[in-house]
């Protein structure tokens, strides 16, 4: 008996139920983080805020975003993060097995333009060693828009 009860998207109703057609409308399903959260429908509305808002920004693009939690999710080692993200990664960009593999092994290598993959090397090390972060990075940053 589970202690926690969840709604699936064919049971969904009110708040849960357009959460649930919001994201499927972005993503094309309803993650089963999304269903998770469906167990307190206010905090299911705010974590979808929250990445309704990075996945509909003007300036960071799918790939940049999925490829950022990839490898944030290998340093944490979350293989089912992992691997949701590389498959979203192949399903959406059409990104190979090959270039996922070799941007696990390193991230210098994503097949993404400067100005992106600067914004991946600058959440890898935020998220590796905060402290190291100075004013420079930042102007780095807004120099390349």
């Amino acid at each position: 008996m589970p202690l926690i009860y969840t709604v699936s998207p064919a049971q969904a109703q009110g708040q849960v139920a357009e959460v649930y057609r919001q994201s499927a409308a972005i993503l094309g399903h309803v993650p089963n983080a999304f269903q998770m959260y469906s167990a307190s429908p206010a905090l299911l509305e705010t974590q979808w805020q929250q990445t309704a808002y990075f996945m509909l920004h003007p300036n960071l693009s799918f790939p940049l975003l999925a490829l950022t939690r990839m490898l944030v999710s290998q340093d944490h080692q979350c293989d089912y993060c992992i691997d949701f993200n590389a498959a979203m990664l192949i399903e959406r960009a059409g990104f190979t097995p090959e270039q996922i593999a070799s941007t696990r092994r390193d991230a210098a290598a994503a097949p993404l333009d400067a100005r992106e993959k600067a914004m991946l090397l600058f959440a890898l090390k935020a998220t590796r060693a905060p402290k190291e972060i100075g004013a420079a990075d930042i102007d780095d940053l807004k120099a390349l828009g």
